[in-house]
């Protein structure tokens, strides 16, 4: 992982300590897709400035990232999904490729803020139009759409104290194709829902997973429009609705907050979780195979701006001596035994097998993309649990 050899870089400025790294095998390259650099530390790797931005590359093109995210506002992560994040952290023998709270199939949660704008339209019925635009092309091609579940949140404080006998229509519609001017508006856009809003609606959630799915395509993601129109509560239309709700110049309409749930599974990243046994690093000093206790802190590399959560991990690591004969202890294979057996009569012919990660669990993070959404995306194979010579 880049973030290993970046760590090293701004702690010494001179290569990564090979006794501290020693081998850690092939094993890291099958399975841990994007974090290949661990694998390259294992190799002796010096850390360059240079070499440490190629692999900080490859650290964040496994997360989705063309280039690491400078956040210009830091979005407020949704309640929703930081419960989600902590019952990850606290369960991790659960299916890594379940999001049990919307009961489908996914390891990455997005959530997509709104790129769109507010207007009026004097034509329209519509007292207030809302044109919703999401980024769909933040998913990778090789990401399967599970849902896409739009949520609006009305702020009550927002909401014209003097009219509560005011409530809303809502209508969401989908724009067929970008609108030019003295286009006739339904023309170029199709009724999704229909629905009646009072001033404490919560939240209000619309299932536009089909939708999501087409907008993924090229030029065919042109957002969807929500309309409210005023009406009196005994159902009469307020005909006088842009004047009733002016004041001084201002439109007293309640300012609501729209966001795109995003689930998607990559398959590439994605296993059947077995439970993590209770496992503990011991401290005694040994050179025999074994692991190591290793922290990794996201602000040593300047990250703690866009990673929201953890603010580090134990990763670990394998180190240590595979010795004739191989106990039980240290996990071997047969190659391994075999190999050792070798060894011992020719110790510049054969090496010893390698101390080698056997047994590793996942993490969750949370962190914020290049265009400011806040994810939530489960890791495998980031903790090292146990080692063995293989």
């Amino acid at each position: 992982m880049a973030l290993l050899t970046l760590l090293a870089t701004h702690r010494l400025g001179l290569k990564v300590n090979e006794v501290l790294f020693s081998a850690l095998g092939s094993h890291f390259v099958r399975n841990m897709a994007g974090f290949r650099f661990l694998f390259l530390l294992s190799c002796g790797v010096f850390a360059s400035s240079e070499n440490a931005h190629i692999q900080e590359k490859l650290f964040l093109s496994s997360l989705g990232l063309l280039s690491r995210p400078r956040p210009a506002v830091h979005t407020p992560v949704p309640s929703g999904l930081w419960k989600m994040f902590k019952k990850a952290e606290k369960k991790r023998e659960s299916d890594a490729c379940t999001v049990p709270e919307y009961g489908v199939r996914g390891n990455i949660v997005r959530y997509l803020i709104d790129q769109g704008r507010l207007f009026a339209d004097s034509s329209s019925p519509a007292c207030v139009e809302h044109h919703l635009y999401f980024n769909m092309s933040v998913l990778e091609d090789v990401e399967q759409l599970s849902l896409a579940q739009l949520e609006v949140k009305f702020k009550h404080d927002e909401f014209p104290a003097s009219r509560k006998d005011l409530a809303f229509n809502m209508h969401i519609y989908r724009v067929l194709r970008s609108g030019l001017k003295g286009m006739d508006q339904e023309s170029s856009r199709r009724l999704l829902l229909s629905q009646s809003v009072h001033d404490t609606p919560g939240t209000i959630r619309v299932n536009l997973t089909d939708l999501a799915e087409s907008w993924r395509r090229p030029g065919t993601n042109y957002g969807v429009v929500l309309s409210l129109q005023a009406r009196r509560l005994n159902n009469e239309l307020d005909q006088d609705c842009a004047m009733d709700l002016m004041h001084q110049d201002h439109l007293e309409v309640p300012e609501l907050v729209a966001s795109l749930v995003v689930v998607s599974l990559n398959p590439h990243q994605c296993r059947a979780r077995k439970k993590r046994s209770a496992y503990y690093i011991p401290v005694t000093p040994s050179n025999v195979c074994k692991a190591r206790r290793l922290y990794i802190d996201f602000k040593d590399v300047g990250w703690q701006d866009w990673i929201i959560a953890p603010q580090g991990y134990v990763a670990n690591y394998c180190h240590g001596e595979c010795p004739f004969p191989l106990s039980e202890s240290l996990n071997g294979t047969n190659h391994a035994i075999l190999q050792t057996l070798v060894h011992s009569f020719d110790p510049k012919g054969t090496p010893q097998p390698c101390c080698v990660p056997i047994k590793l669990s996942p993490i969750s993070m949370l962190y914020y993309d290049n265009n400011d959404n806040v994810v939530l995306r489960h890791y495998e194979d980031m903790v090292v649990d146990e080692c063995g010579c293989r």
